[in-house]
């Protein structure tokens, strides 16, 4: 007698989240597209130059991991409401901002693909459009209330605080455990609100909107430490992005600081290339510093703190009502583990 093997599962792509439940699928969509609306309406400005600064990244798209996450934490309650999308999009302004901060600190060029701000224009037009979408991402939150209100100011001094630690370095303190309070503030601080805020704008239970706070910090630290990986470990071309970029930059990530955590002749010569020290621009050395780095106990041990975040974040979601929502956010963080390979 044969037997007969389940339908698959018909997984529909939201913003590069497969998700396998097709009212879900439609709602969240739905709710990006509202989002994608009112940043636009946002931004709008009688002066016809501010109207295009600020529409500048906008238009240059981008994954919309923030309004992503908001939204399926509203699934897991009351759903898309005005009130969740407009929550949505305050935190994807703030988000924007910091973009048009960071690329004049890092004096960066291009930003998804396209000219910079403050390439295309100068500083302190990146600057100032930076400053008028984090005024307009605070009128929008003002919308919601004396408590969203809080939690965004908070969400500010957070973002700020781990730019000025990274900026100033770790000045003698554990150099691991600066850099991780560096992350989860400068990424996982608004991706904790952004959880945070979906749960609350839909009525979730206090312990669930709790729940979603740590998820999303926790899944933003992992992201980043994801990048790390990729950064070092992945092939050339595979990821879209250059291996060793961070090292030309002089950036020290996880792995690196494991690396050189270490006693022995791979961590001395690390160390003489200036690996984390400085920006590296030959071509050579680089790839001598990542031949090192990808056979190190650093990568190793790197990938072992993404298992335990990882392990992490499911513990909190294990406590979530079941259902679609809670797999589409399981979903998301097996994407953020799994893309290291």
């Amino acid at each position: 007698m044969s037997t007969q093997r389940p339908t698959p599962v018909s997984l529909i792509q939201v913003a590069g989240l497969p998700i396998g439940d097709e009212a879900l699928a439609a709602e969240v969509s739905s709710g990006l597209e509202q989002v994608e609306e009112l940043l636009r309406r946002e931004v709008h400005s009688d002066y016809r130059f501010v109207a295009d600064t600020s529409l500048h990244l906008i238009e240059a798209g981008g994954k919309r991991f923030r309004p992503l996450l908001t939204l399926l934490a509203a699934q897991l309650a009351g759903g898309t409401s005005s009130d969740v999308v407009v929550a949505a999009t305050s935190v994807e302004l703030v988000h924007l901002a910091t973009l048009y901060h960071d690329d004049v600190m890092d004096e960066a060029v291009m930003r998804r693909g396209a000219q910079s701000a403050n390439a295309r224009w100068d500083n302190t037009v990146a600057i100032l459009t930076g400053d008028y979408l984090f005024a307009h991402a605070s009128r929008l939150v003002s919308q919601l209330g004396p408590d969203a209100v809080r939690i965004i100011a908070e969400t500010f001094a957070e973002l700020v605080t781990g730019q000025m630690r990274e900026t100033r370095g770790a000045r003698g303190d554990d150099p691991v455990g600066h850099y991780m309070a560096v992350i989860a503030e400068k990424t996982g601080s608004l991706i904790a609100t952004a959880g945070r805020f979906g749960a609350m704008f839909a009525g979730a239970a206090p312990e669930h909107v709790e729940a979603l706070r740590r998820f999303g910090e926790i899944i933003g630290t992992a992201f980043q430490v994801s990048d790390d990986i990729i950064d070092i470990a992945s092939p050339s071309g595979d990821s879209g992005k250059t291996p060793g970029t961070d090292l030309r930059e002089g950036v020290a990530t996880l792995p690196v600081l494991y690396a050189l955590a270490d006693d022995g002749p791979d961590a001395d010569r690390l160390r003489a290339l200036g690996v984390g020290e400085k920006e590296i621009t030959d071509d050579a050395v680089v790839a001598e510093a990542l031949d090192i780095l990808r056979a190190s106990d650093g990568l190793a041990r790197a990938r072992t703190a993404l298992d335990e975040q990882a392990d992490a974040a499911r513990a909190e979601l294990a406590g979530l009502p079941a259902g679609p929502a809670r797999d589409a956010l399981a979903a998301l963080l097996d994407y953020t583990v799994d893309r290291v390979g």
